[in-house]
């Protein structure tokens, strides 16, 4: 299989990504790269790695959605009693990473975790389709759980109970924002010669500078 691996290979390409020419504020250029990936038909170009530490110094990575970006930060939806939830609240700070292959672009953020907000967490609740929510409140997120048919019978307890009302957000589910202190942005080039530019908040302002490949 190493040998394999080996051999999987191809050139990146993709116009130049200079710090002078960025704008000052990283923000503006991932939302700007965000749209391109939107509207390059991506299936998914708001999935993002998260990793946390939990109580121990052990990290862990997953695949979240973004589903809120502002000059605030990144955000987003969860189970607050999930294993990236208890690992916020051990060591408030994380990672992400979203990466857009067939632009051959990678973002890295790095910042402090906080919450969003109730009420920015019962307006986000409220538009999710009915059976989203219903998962979010029958599912004890990271739990064992004995099987499908436990899920799926806690779905249907919570079902028979809401009814035909608008479910409740439950107090255990909310957002997250990631507030950046740094953003980098990678560039696929030819040859690995790759551009990265590095934005970095000191003293309240951006700084930013190119990285090596």
């Amino acid at each position: 299989m190493t040998h394999e691996l080996w051999g999987i290979r191809h050139d990146y390409v993709g116009a130049p990504l200079d710090p002078a020419t960025c704008d000052p504020d990283p923000i503006v250029m991932v939302e700007s790269w965000m749209r391109t990936a939107v509207d390059s038909g991506l299936t998914s170009p708001n999935a993002m790695t998260l990793a946390t530490v939990d109580e121990r110094g052990r990290p862990a990575a997953r695949i979240v959605l973004l589903k809120e970006l502002d000059a605030r930060g990144f955000t987003f939806y969860t189970s607050y009693d999930s294993r990236k939830g208890r690992d916020i609240a051990a060591h408030a700070f994380g990672a992400l990473v979203l990466f857009w292959e067939p632009l051959h672009r990678q973002v890295r953020v790095e910042g402090a975790i906080e919450r969003v907000s109730a009420a920015e967490s019962d307006a986000y609740f409220a538009s999710r389709p009915r059976g989203s929510q219903i998962g979010a409140i029958a599912s004890p997120q990271s739990a064992p759980i004995a099987s499908r048919d436990e899920l799926e019978a806690r779905v249907a307890e919570v079902t028979r109970r809401v009814g035909d009302t608008a479910p409740p957000r439950p107090a255990s589910w909310g957002g997250f924002r990631v507030v950046p202190d740094m953003i980098e942005l990678w560039q696929g080039q030819p040859s690995r010669l790759h551009d990265r530019v590095r934005y970095r908040l000191v003293g309240g302002a951006w700084q930013r500078e190119r990285l090596a490949p």
